[in-house]
């Protein structure tokens, strides 16, 4: 009979409920977990429920109502000293944070690492690496209980310091026979060393002699037997005494630790190494960039830190699965290594993310020329699992001593420029300017906008119609989000979907998006309004989602829209980025009902085998290309060409940006379908398009 494998049980210690529900949903969104969360509000109800046992992890606020700060910490690993805690950080200083971490917390865990990829990620290492040390600890037991099973050795001298006995034990260990061991010098028979300095231990006879007590071996022992092996041994010599009390020798007992001490260094070396790639982990990173900040002070040397950010590594985690992205992890880790110097420092913090530490440069731009040769080893394929796999990078770089004269300034500010490299089209890298930290500061009030504006339903949708250039009559309508944000007014997505993306609100974002216009739309013909397709554009990051098409399914059937009346616009990009992948969740699409557009068709890269491939129904030529058309026939040719290419592939083409009846007239010449723009209608909110729609033509027509 098989025993089912029961989900791993969390156990979260938050009294926010905000911050409850949104943890509970990324550990339940689709593809994620299986996770088992038990919730409380309070710290006495977790204690109380970390002494019934059963719980694989800890996610731990440390203001709770009825306990504050590090003491919350201190009382749940009291508790539970064998299940791994991570620390909600955000609401409490980050430098309570660390020290929870400092003193047995496995980590923290900020705001914006609390989404469904971040968050799950997070408690699987912590729960992996509890299991491998509870692995190593059992071997480390079973270690000591072998060789105390064997007994130990024992050599007994007299007070002048010659050997009188071994055991058997003793022989082996030390090379020498009793026989031939007797009245020889102690420090003949048992040579110690100091393991790290190679000088001779300091006699453990005189010790015990002249403390007249029992004593331990000096620590890091290494015994050289007679032939040369070293083994590294601890335990104790005591004195020998007479009936009166006189000192008239010494017994030194002593066992082979060598195994003992290897498994230690390999628990610290585990406990300071990330499980996955191997590398140092975060908090090795800042060791090492303390003391290298502490050499180049008194050398009066720079050194650097390279804050990579790898571009889109989600799209492929979450497509192709965790064990594939983590294989990929391990073939970065590799190059990255192989683009630095030995003593240069490589470390994962986490997720994406790696920091290179330039131990000793001679000029800043020393970290330019390293971070270019990054860049350029990420840019051969990766062959995994059968997948050519192309992945590049954003890098940010901070200097010492400019940038930051401590480990946790350099990584924030390389943190800072890594960001500005995203902003500049990903794939480059920045150095950190004075003027980044205020851009990052706008960044995160941006993000935590976007939050609230979640919370508080500050998102709208405005519509604007699709026409036929011919008729004048409205053929569809755009769905197209606007946010109204109490002190900017009202914000056009070109300054918030990008924050969105980074951050992961997006997808919350896109599915209010979604659902919002399906609702819309069938309100209209509920209303008696002639019924339209109406097109919501799709971001990579929601395309990419393992959710998104069971997320259309569900909509389509909460809203009653039949899927015929929904039409989802992706650009070339999104299309590009894993062709097959894509292809498969097309066809779902399809499938479904669902009409297709290719958006800003023409500034992408797609190639045309692909697109006859592709179930795509509908090509919108960029605004970009619109702009240019003119009364010269011969500026306009991308259009034309890309009007008689979609035609060819049997597409509806539809033109963006239409603002002269200039541009209308060239496109209805060349036999353009379709159009949008300010010609015929701005955007609309839903009330005024209602009323255009009731006409069922746009104002222009001639």
């Amino acid at each position: 009979m098989t025993v089912p494998i029961l989900p791993p049980k969390i156990l979260l210690i938050e009294s926010d409920p905000v911050a409850t529900n949104g943890i509970r949903a990324a550990l339940a969104a689709p593809g994620i977990g299986p996770f088992d969360v038990e919730c409380v509000h309070q710290l006495s109800a977790g204690l109380e429920r970390l002494s019934k046992r059963g719980i694989a992890a800890v996610l731990l606020a440390l203001s709770l109502p009825d306990s504050q700060g590090i003491q919350t910490f201190y009382k749940v690993f009291t508790a539970a000293p064998d299940v791994p805690i991570l620390i909600l950080g955000g609401n409490v200083p980050e430098a309570l944070v660390k020290e929870a971490v400092g003193r047995g917390a496995q980590d923290y865990l900020l705001p914006g690492h609390l989404d469904s990829y971040s968050l799950p990620r997070a408690l699987r290492n912590a729960i992996q690496r509890k299991a491998v040390e509870d692995a190593l600890y059992v071997e480390k037991e079973r270690a000591l209980v072998t060789l105390n099973s064997i007994g130990d050795a024992v050599l007994c001298t007299d007070i002048s310091g010659k050997v009188t006995y071994l055991n058997l034990v003793a022989e082996i260990m030390t090379g020498w026979s009793r026989q031939e061991a007797i009245s020889q010098p102690l420090a003949e028979v048992f040579r110690i060393v100091d393991s790290g300095t190679r000088k001779t231990a300091r006699d453990p006879l005189e010790m015990a002699v002249e403390q007249n007590r029992t004593v331990g071996l000096t620590l890091d022992c290494v015994l050289i037997r007679r032939d040369g092996f070293e083994s590294s041994i601890e335990d104790s010599c005591a004195p020998i005494r007479d009936r009166a009390g006189h000192v008239i020798g010494a017994v030194i007992v002593f066992h082979d630790v060598s195994a003992a001490r290897a498994i230690s260094r390999e628990m610290t070396r585990f406990a300071q190494h990330d499980l996955v790639t191997n590398l140092p982990d975060r908090m090795m990173l800042n060791d090492r960039i303390s003391q290298c900040i502490s050499l180049a002070r008194r050398q009066h040397k720079p050194l650097a830190v390279i804050f990579l950010d790898l571009d889109h590594f989600k799209y492929i985690n979450d497509s192709l699965g965790h064990a594939t992205g983590d294989q990929l992890l391990q073939s970065i880790s590799k190059r990255l290594v192989a683009s630095v110097r030995r003593s240069d420092t490589v470390s994962r913090q986490g997720g994406d993310e790696f920091v290179v530490l330039l131990s000793q440069i001679t000029h800043p731009e020393d970290a330019g020329i390293t971070a270019g040769k990054i860049l350029f080893s990420l840019s051969t394929a990766h062959s995994i699992e059968g997948h050519d796999l192309h992945i590049n990078g954003s890098i940010g770089i901070s200097v010492y001593p400019e940038d930051g004269e401590d480990a946790e300034t350099l990584i924030q500010n390389a943190d800072t420029a890594m960001y500005h490299a995203k902003g500049r089209g990903r794939n480059n890298f920045q150095f950190f300017k004075a003027d980044m930290n205020r851009k990052a500061v706008e960044r995160q009030s941006l993000e935590a906008g976007l939050r609230r504006a979640l919370e508080r339903d500050q998102f709208l949708l405005h519509y604007q119609p699709k026409v036929n250039l011919l008729t004048g009559e409205i053929t569809g309508v755009e769905a197209l989000v606007r946010w109204q944000e109490p002190d900017r007014g009202l914000v056009p997505p070109a300054q918030f979907v990008p924050a969105a993306e980074d951050c992961g609100l997006i997808l919350p974002i896109g599915r209010w998006v979604l659902l919002e216009a399906c609702r819309q739309a069938r309100a209209w013909q509920d209303a008696g309004l002639p019924p339209l397709p109406i097109s919501v554009n799709v971001s990579a990051v929601e395309f990419r989602d393992r959710g998104f098409v069971e997320d259309v399914r569900t909509i389509l059937s909460e809203t009653g829209l039949e899927a015929r009346y929904l039409e989802l616009e992706l650009t070339e990009g999104v299309l590009m980025e894993d062709a097959e992948s894509t292809a498969a969740v097309l066809r779902e699409l399809k499938m479904m009902g669902v009409h297709l557009a290719v958006d800003d068709f023409g500034i992408g890269y797609s190639s045309m085998s692909y697109l006859r491939q592709f179930p795509i129904d509908v090509l919108k030529i960029d605004r970009s290309f619109v702009s240019q058309i003119t009364s010269d026939p011969d500026d306009s040719t991308i259009v034309s060409a890309i009007i008689n290419m979609g035609k060819s592939l049997k597409h509806v083409v539809v033109a963006e940006g239409i603002e002269t009846q200039l541009q209308r007239a060239y496109l209805q010449a060349h036999q353009c379908a379709e159009g949008q723009g300010y010609l015929f209608s701005p955007p609309l909110v839903a009330a005024q398009f209602a009323q255009l729609l009731q006409s069922g033509k746009t104002a222009v027509v001639h």
